[in-house]
C-alpha cells in the first residue's frame, strides 16, 4: 500500500509541479517577489500532498531560532525535500545550487529569475568569491541564504562530509549562522520516492555567533547539526 501510496504521489508531484512551472512564466515580467510568492504556494501544496497521499507531515521545530530577516543558514541536505519545504517555512529564501541546475529547462529558468545563487564546483577560488558576493548582494535584500555544508544528499546517518563553502560565506560575510537539522530522508530518501508515512521535521538551532575561527566554526556546526539530526532520527518519528 505504501508503495502505491508513492507512485501516485510521484505522478502527482511532477505533474503539479510542472504545470505550475509553466503557469509560473506568465509571472517572470514581474518583481522576483512575485514569483517567490507563488513559489511559496507550490511548496505548501506539495506539503498538503504528501500529507494526504502519502501519510507524511511536516513540523518545524526551533521557530524561536528562525530568521526573519537577512541569515545565514547551513543546512542538512538527506532529499529533494529540503529544497521544497524552506520556501514556505521561510519569508524569502535563496539556496545555494550547483550551476548545472540551471540548465534544467523551467526549474532553472525560476532559479535565475528568483536570484538563487549557482556555484560552479570546478571554479575553485573564482567560485568561491562569486559566491561570496553573491550571497552578501541576497543578505542586503534581506534574504535567508541556504547553503547545505555537504554539498551534497546524504542517505540518514551516512558520515557527515562538510565541505569549505560554508566557512567562507561565514568568513567573509561576517554574520552569524544558524544552523538547520532534519530527518527528511527517512520520508523522502536522497535516491527514491517517498513512501514512509510519518514526520518530516525542520529544526532550527541556536545560531553560531560570527567571528570564530574557521576551524572552530566548522566543528561547531558540524557538532550541533549531526547531533540533532541524529537525535531526530533516534525518535522514528
Amino acid at each position: 500500500m505504501n508503495r502505491l501510496r508513492s507512485l501516485i504521489f510521484v505522478g502527482w508531484f511532477f505533474l503539479l509541479s510542472t504545470v505550475l512551472a509553466i503557469a509560473f512564466l506568465a509571472l517572470t515580467p514581474l518583481p522576483r517577489r512575485v514569483l517567490m510568492k507563488a513559489i511559496k504556494l507550490w511548496s505548501i501544496a506539495v506539503m498538503a500532498s504528501l500529507r494526504l497521499i502519502v501519510g507524511v507531515r511536516v513540523e518545524i521545530r526551533g521557530r524561536e531560532h528562525r530568521p526573519a530577516g537577512p541569515a545565514l543558514i547551513a543546512a542538512k541536505h538527506q532529499g529533494m525535500f529540503d529544497f521544497i519545504g524552506p520556501f514556505d517555512v521561510l519569508p524569502d529564501a535563496c539556496f545555494v545550487l550547483k550551476k548545472e541546475l540551471l540548465r534544467i529547462p523551467l526549474f532553472g529558468w525560476h532559479c535565475r529569475k528568483t536570484r538563487m545563487i549557482p556555484i560552479d564546483r570546478e571554479g575553485h577560488a573564482r567560485a568561491l568569491k562569486d559566491m561570496v558576493r553573491n550571497a552578501r548582494e541576497r543578505l542586503q535584500d534581506g534574504r535567508q541564504v541556504i547553503i547545505f555544508p555537504e554539498g551534497t544528499r546524504k542517505a540518514p546517518g551516512a558520515p557527515p562530509d562538510y565541505k569549505p563553502g560554508v566557512a567562507a560565506l561565514y568568513r567573509e560575510l561576517d554574520v552569524a549562522c544558524t544552523p538547520m537539522a532534519t530527518n527528511s530522508g527517512v520520508h523522502w530518501p536522497a535516491h527514491g520516492f517517498p513512501g514512509r508515512p510519518g514526520t518530516i521535521v525542520f529544526e532550527f538551532l541556536p545560531p553560531i555567533p560570527a567571528g570564530l575561527k574557521r576551524a572552530e566554526f566548522m566543528r561547531e556546526l558540524e557538532s550541533r547539526i549531526e547531533a540533532a539530526s541524529d537525535a531526530l532520527l533516534a525518535e522514528g518519528l
